[in-house]
């Protein structure tokens, strides 16, 4: 079993769980239930990313171990995956940020892309977890440079 990147999967889903939740509790008007949910979703957001980035520094990254064929299509599709993980991590940032500000108007107007980009980030993390572990066996273990060229 792959236990750093299964990890680091389950976190990236609980956080998006989280995040559901507090949706659903502001859109109630529950608001001091949806900054606990999304104070829970940033942790955990954050503890993904600090398995990820020590399993990158230390390990190395999984290259695609499946049909050569897929490769292009892996490539394109976890460049996809890559750009949305940043895209929502700062947005997330920003949001954390603005909400513990209480400067709401803004947070209020980012918060639809925010929330859009983190689910689609959720869905392609967990299917790139599939595509390495489940469906094809992993590649070699390399830096994430070498993982995004070979493929």
């Amino acid at each position: 079993m792959h236990i750093l990147p299964t990890l680091s999967t389950l976190f990236i889903v609980i956080s998006a769980i989280f995040m559901a939740i507090g949706i659903a509790k502001v859109k109630n008007g529950q608001v001091e239930a949806h900054r606990k949910m999304m104070m829970l979703a940033a942790l955990s957001a954050l503890i993904f990313f600090v398995i990820y980035a020590s399993r990158t520094v230390f390990i190395g990254n999984t290259a695609f171990g499946g049909p050569d064929a897929l490769v292009p299509y892996y490539t394109v599709f976890l460049i996809f995956h890559i750009i949305l993980a940043t895209t929502g991590g700062i947005l997330g940032g920003v949001q954390v940020y603005l909400g513990l500000k209480e400067k709401l108007a803004r947070h209020r107007k980012i918060a639809p892309w925010a929330s859009t980009i983190w689910f689609a980030t959720a869905i392609t993390g967990v299917m790139v977890y599939v595509l390495l572990y489940i469906l094809y066996p992993g590649g070699e273990t390399t830096s994430l440079i070498k993982a995004i060229l070979q493929g």
